[in-house]
């Protein structure tokens, strides 16, 4: 596969430039590439590295009347995502190593974008089964606020043990919770990653950790940068429809987390993608959203605004996941790396609509906000995979894990 005329960032500036393709990988980035293979021709428009959402839940096994792995990767496939982490609070919650591999198992050839597993901390502690798996999964997930089943853990010393075997700890922890977290990254000197940030004091501490050393990284996710509780009052169906945990905060909040975005002190962009069915949404109050589908577009609409730049976005969508987890040959596009491409038509600032929505919750919260460019073309591993709206091939596999 030659890819021809593609806008891409080099250092600062977008140049036109051919990309390359063989086995999968990236092997030539150049201008005027010659070559008899099959072309696609971006028409200069904007390429950027495959997104990688570390924080999704698609539902897949047990809850899949709202999502499942097909549907799911079909969202991400359409919304530029490439590789996404999947979380553990499915049914069964991913707890033991036996449900893991059975996951694992069942999810083969279901995917249309390449996938990983978050490990779920129970509050029976789990410790010695997180031994067992440690290095087959991105992180082990704790819920420290809220949760189902018995993924809630207030026990301090299951906690712990939690933190000593793990090899990155994820955390869904608010306010209080967070500083506990960073005292507990601290202690283990265990690497620390915070997902969905939503106020401005957590975004506060998360940059005194830094300066301390910690090794700690924040997530943020674009329906906490984009809406607040305004947006929820705003009508009798958004008070039900745009609820989910962490709950949306202030106008001041959204400023200030973008703020820290673009300072270096978040680290990524994850969806918490959480889907529910909107009939379910609107008979009583359901926490989560869809949003894997429209974070790349709600992003670059970021870009147009001044928030940040597209070099800081390629950064938290991009490149920071697969630093943070480790994700072999993922978020750049650079000689030697999977060719997970996304070609963008940055002119598409139409608005967001929820008939186009592939998720099987069928409904965003994003519904009318014009987008800052929509993907035309999406190729895992030199693979087309989306097109002009057309879906190609599941060829979704297991990502790897480097040390």
């Amino acid at each position: 596969m030659l890819i021809k005329n593609c806008r891409i960032l080099i250092d600062d500036k977008e140049e036109i430039t051919d990309i390359l393709i063989a086995d999968g990988k990236i092997i030539e980035i150049a201008p005027n590439i010659v070559g008899n293979v099959e072309i696609l021709d971006a028409e200069g428009k904007l390429v950027i590295p495959g997104i990688i959402d570390a924080h999704c839940h698609m539902r897949d096994p047990g809850l899949t009347q709202k999502e499942d792995f097909m549907t799911g990767s079909m969202a991400c496939a359409k919304g530029g995502v490439t590789t996404f982490i999947d979380m553990p609070n499915t049914v069964p919650a991913v707890i033991t190593s036996k449900i893991l591999k059975d996951k694992k198992n069942m999810m083969v050839g279901k995917s249309y974008v390449d996938y990983g597993f978050n490990f779920g901390g129970s509050r029976n502690d789990n410790s010695e089964e997180i031994k067992k798996i440690v290095d087959e999964v991105a992180s082990t997930k704790i819920f420290l606020n809220m949760s189902t089943g018995d993924m809630l853990i207030t026990e301090n010393q299951t906690i712990e043990n939690i933190f000593k075997e793990s090899k990155i700890v994820s955390v869904h922890a608010e306010e209080e919770m967070v500083a506990k977290a960073l005292e507990l990254c601290e202690k283990y000197d265990k690497p620390l990653y915070l997902c969905h940030l939503s106020k401005a004091s957590e975004a506060k501490m998360l940059r005194e950790a830094k300066a301390r050393g910690l090794k700690v990284f924040g997530e943020v996710t674009p329906h906490h940068l984009f809406l607040n509780e305004d947006d929820v009052k705003s009508s009798e169906r958004n008070t039900m429809l745009l609820r989910m945990k962490p709950e949306l905060k202030s106008k001041e909040d959204n400023e200030e987390l973008w703020r820290a975005l673009a300072d270096g002190t978040i680290d990524t962009i994850g969806t918490d993608h959480a889907p529910h069915l909107i009939e379910e949404k609107l008979a009583k109050l359901t926490f989560g959203i869809p949003g894997v589908e429209n974070s790349l577009e709600m992003m670059l609409r970021g870009v147009d605004e001044g928030k940040i730049s597209l070099k800081r976005l390629i950064e938290v969508m991009c490149e920071n996941p697969a630093k943070i987890f480790k994700i072999e040959n993922k978020g750049k596009i650079e000689v030697g790396y999977d060719a997970d491409l996304v070609i963008v038509d940055r002119e598409d600032k139409s608005p967001i609509k929820d008939e186009t929505v592939i998720s099987k919750a069928s409904w965003t919260p994003y519904e009318s906000f014009n987008k800052g460019g929509s993907v035309f073309a999406t190729l895992l591993r030199g693979q087309i995979i989306y097109l002009n709206k057309q879906f190609y091939g599941k060829y979704g596999r297991e990502i790897k894990y480097y040390e």
